[in-house]
């Protein structure tokens, strides 16, 4: 697969429609889909489920670790359970329960985590999630993946829907860019290579994924070749695709929405040590830091994850280990 970065300018349908109009359709094939929301729903536009499917939508209030609970225990009465917050409240938040009610009582819930990292905007530090990745990935067999684009977390809904146990996916409320064509399919567990190179690899997850494919184009002027993958499933991790990939690459590059601690640069900085790959690596996301107040666009900024500020630290890494 070869995406072209100038098919991509399109914003696609924001992120949070698309999580409720799938929720919907499954709620039309299956009365078991129950969605709950912690007072958000008109945040998340899960308010349109109340109305068409008051059956099978819970308000719960401000009260994300009774939602938890709650969705443990229709998961135990033959329910699907959708949940949603804010990253930091269905992941930070209610850590406990998830861990045991969810994980370790073996009950299925799925979660939507919105406007993680940047994407949070003037809602500020204490709704900055940086860690849920890194939350997620240490529950026993649950599944995190990090969504890049409408046509990407429509698939994952869908899918999330089929399996049992603790699911995870994270992604903006509203638009980004479009990456896939609509009717693309995926598969939990296996990235997908959308740029292939001969210098280095970048392995970024989410929203960044455009930024990644940018940066690509704008180092290949440069001289510096890339393969570029979309790891979406951070857990569990490809590592197949990673190995293959880094076979005679002088370098890989992680990137991402997130701390640079516990997320996808830990994920692949450990299957690489594993793996006993001598290829110097660099984990580009967010370091040592909360979150703060601003718009989007200067959050990316402040965090370093502009196009340009990417570009800036991968050169500064090239300029490290070629002297």
């Amino acid at each position: 697969m070869t995406i072209e970065l100038s098919e991509k300018e399109e914003y696609g349908i924001e992120l949070r429609n698309v999580v409720a109009n799938r929720l919907e359709k499954l709620m039309e094939q299956d009365d078991r889909i129950i969605a709950l929301d912690a007072d958000l729903s008109a945040a998340s536009n899960w308010n349109k489920l109340q109305e068409t499917h008051p059956n099978q939508f819970i308000n719960v209030g401000v009260s994300e670790a009774n939602m938890v609970g709650m969705a443990s225990g229709l998961s135990i009465a033959g329910f699907i359970p959708f949940i949603h917050s804010f990253g930091p409240f269905v992941t930070r938040r209610v850590f406990d329960q998830l861990y045991l009610s969810g994980g370790y009582a073996k009950t299925t819930i799925n979660i939507y985590g919105s406007d993680p990292g940047f994407a949070v905007g003037p809602n500020g530090g204490t709704h900055t999630t940086l860690e849920d990745v890194a939350l997620m990935r240490s529950i026993p067999h649950a599944i995190v993946c990090d969504a890049c684009c409408a046509v990407q977390m429509d698939w994952i809904i869908n899918e999330f829907s089929k399996h049992e146990g603790i699911h995870y996916v994270r992604g903006n409320r509203k638009s980004v860019h479009e990456i896939y064509q609509p009717g693309t399919t995926f598969e939990l567990g296996r990235g997908n290579v959308l740029r292939t190179g001969t210098d280095g690899l970048l392995v970024v997850s989410g929203q960044l994924v455009y930024e990644a494919l940018k940066v690509a184009e704008h180092l290949a002027r440069k001289g510096v070749s890339l393969t570029v993958i979309d790891m979406f499933t951070i857990k569990p991790l490809d590592k197949e695709l990673l190995l293959k990939e880094s076979q005679d690459k002088k370098f890989i590059v992680t990137l991402e929405n997130h701390s640079i601690i516990g997320g996808l640069g830990s994920a692949v900085s450990e299957a690489c040590a594993e793996s006993a790959l001598a290829i110097p690596l660099k984990r580009v996301g967010i370091e040592e830091r909360f979150g703060e107040v601003g718009t989007p666009d200067y959050l990316q900024e402040t965090f370093g994850l502009t196009t340009e500020k990417i570009e800036e630290r991968i050169q500064d890494f090239l300029n490290e280990i070629n002297h």
